[in-house]
């Protein structure tokens, strides 16, 4: 048994809510969860853990994000009261153009263009880990890649959630020969309990661990990563390969942001600003739900009634009407953000939710009263639906530093593309881009989210911190594609207007909108959902015109969405607990008292 398995079985704890007075994990594999511990119990702090976890993560889920990637990583330092936000999504690289993706006007075909160089991004996960140990970790980088390094050197039993993405992939890992050499060894895919060792990515960790991240940005592991995404599909030929150069790489920085922050029922919300949508979906939905009474049972606004999934649905749809046409990278381009938030914007989208009618046709609004640089209405556009893949994880240690970090390589497998002889996946970041260019001079359509040289992609991710009079009362997010947007809020919803515990919250079944057209998917064909939307509430959904949940009579909700980890500050107490998602292996370990005092 090698060190770090050793280390599991000593520091897991099986409950999935767990005090701590020295600082918890919550993350989606039980191998990662514990590298995280070990930073913590080694006189890390949250950062640190964090760290440890995401290198961690990119050898027991490799399909979900990676160094091939990036992400979002809310940090909130105790001592100062600050939040801040380690930006390290993928770019697109300088010889971009709007219209890689529709040449000759045409948009690529989905699976060939995402399994195509063409879809990489200039990743940014070494250097963003990298920028957040240097300016708030205690650790070297190399201190935590040890865990990491360890896991893909001696292997890990292969668990039902890989097993069942290498299983059920649409045959991404079978196109190209170096993730089918990895994942489906012979031809025969990797099935639950199989020993994976991976000894190409852990020969790349330990060259980072020693020679930082300039020996990813630049230097001959840079040159195989521009060389792997040059791979294009036969079907698409020259316009399917890459366009990353060494330049793009070598010149790759980390953004820090503030969080974006609203308020709802009195307590605070931060999450991520644009490049995501999340954060400002996220903040508008609450805006516009603000309004109505939830959580009153009296007037039949309790969880899971037909009034409150009737409101939440048509929130959801409103907002991302606006989504689609308003967000994107707002370092490329000055994006209307205070006016999607502004109240009297806010207070005229809610105004169109009847809570005993359905919006016939949900539109974005016009903004642009409250943002005096947009000067047009926008045109709607159609947006491609994301993956549901991804991974996020809260940390909050024993000082009080918390951290909830989303990070992703887009569709599961990403790219599909190994890169030769290092071990790990590229990313496909670049397929959230519209693949048609929407600018639109005469019509006030500003592109927001077309492909441009340096530019970063739309993202849904939405690290979340809730607050109350200052404080950190909980930190979560989900994976999830857009509808990591309706976890977040079903959670905070949760939490803040039913009252329940950080594991009821997340254990509730989901309901979840991503489009103005409103086609509902929502969860209960799994024991643990509770309490369920009844047939009675969803037949309600019908008669009001809710479409995707079926037939009438029947159960529509059989649905899975998302998977969120939290970590939960007691305020009165001080005590530190952590909820998993038992969606996938949500894991949750505690770092118990006498673990050493950083320096």
């Amino acid at each position: 048994m090698n060190r770090f398995l050793l280390w599991l079985l000593l520091s897991l704890v099986a409950s999935p809510l767990r005090a701590a007075p020295d600082g918890v994990v919550a993350v989606s594999h039980p191998a990662a969860a514990a590298a995280g511990a070990r930073m913590l119990a080694t006189g890390g702090n949250a950062v640190d853990a964090a760290a440890a976890v995401q290198f961690a993560l990119n050898v027991v889920e490799p399909q979900s994000s990676g160094i091939g990637g990036g992400g979002f990583m809310l940090i909130h330092l105790a001592k100062t009261g600050e939040t801040v936000i380690v930006d390290s999504r993928e770019r697109a690289p300088a010889a971009s153009r709007a219209d890689m993706f529709a040449p000759g006007g045409a948009p690529m075909a989905f699976p060939l263009a995402s399994t195509s160089g063409l879809a990489v991004g200039v990743p940014g996960t070494v250097r963003g880990v990298d920028t957040a140990l240097r300016r708030w970790g205690t650790m070297a980088l190399a201190d935590t890649l040890a865990p990491a390094i360890e896991l893909a050197a001696g292997g890990f039993r292969v668990n039902r959630f890989l097993a069942a993405d290498i299983a059920d992939d649409g045959g991404r890992t079978a196109i190209h020969p170096e993730t089918a050499a990895i994942f489906r060894p012979g031809g025969v895919p990797l099935a639950e309990g199989d020993w994976l060792v991976q000894p190409d990515l852990a020969r790349t960790l330990r060259l980072i661990a020693t020679g930082g991240p300039k020996v990813f940005y630049e230097g001959p592991l840079a040159r195989a990563i521009v060389e792997a995404q040059q791979r294009t599909r036969g079907e698409l030929g020259e316009p399917g390969r890459g366009r990353m150069a060494i330049a793009d790489l070598r010149d790759y920085t980390a953004a820090i942001r503030r969080p974006l922050t609203g308020q709802y029922r009195g307590w605070t919300v931060a999450s991520m600003p644009p490049p995501s949508s999340g954060g400002l979906t996220l903040l508008q939905t609450l805006g516009l739900l603000e309004r109505f009474p939830l959580g009153d049972t009296t007037q039949g606004y309790g969880f899971g009634s037909a009034k409150t999934v009737h409101l939440m649905i048509e929130a959801m749809r409103l907002a991302f009407a606006d989504r689609a046409v308003w967000i994107g990278d707002d370092d490329a381009r000055a994006l209307p953000q205070a006016a999607l938030l502004h109240p009297q914007y806010q207070a005229a989208r809610a105004a169109l939710i009847d809570p005993a009618r359905r919006i016939e046709q949900a539109s974005a609004g016009d903004p642009t009263r409250w943002a005096p640089a947009a000067t047009k209405a926008p045109q709607r556009i159609r947006s491609r639906a994301e993956s549901p893949q991804t991974t996020h994880f809260s940390i909050v240690d024993r000082w009080g530093n918390v951290v909830s970090y989303t990070s992703t390589i887009e569709y599961t497998w990403g790219a599909g593309i190994t890169v030769p002889g290092y071990g790990f996946l590229l990313n496909n970041e670049l397929t959230d881009f519209n693949f048609v260019p929407s600018a639109d001079s005469a019509t006030g359509n500003p592109g927001a989210n077309d492909v441009a040289p340096g530019r970063r992609p739309r993202s849904s991710m939405a690290p979340t911190l809730l607050l109350k009079n200052g404080r950190p009362v909980a930190a979560y997010g989900s994976p999830g594609g857009a509808t990591i947007i309706n976890s977040v809020l079903n959670m905070t919803l949760n939490l803040v207007d039913h009252g329940m515990t950080p594991g009821q919250a997340i254990a509730a079944p989901r309901v979840s909108v991503t489009s103005a057209a409103g086609k509902v998917a929502c969860e209960g064909g799994e024991d643990f959902m509770q309490p369920r939307l009844s047939i009675a509430v969803q037949d309600r959904l019908r008669a009001l015109g809710h479409v995707g949940l079926g037939e009438a009579g029947t159960d529509g909700c059989q649905g899975r969405i998302g998977s969120v980890q939290a970590v939960v500050v007691d305020l009165t107490s001080g005590a530190q607990y952590g909820a998993a998602d038992p969606r996938r292996e949500g894991t949750v370990i505690r770092v118990g008292p006498g673990a050493p005092l950083a320096p």
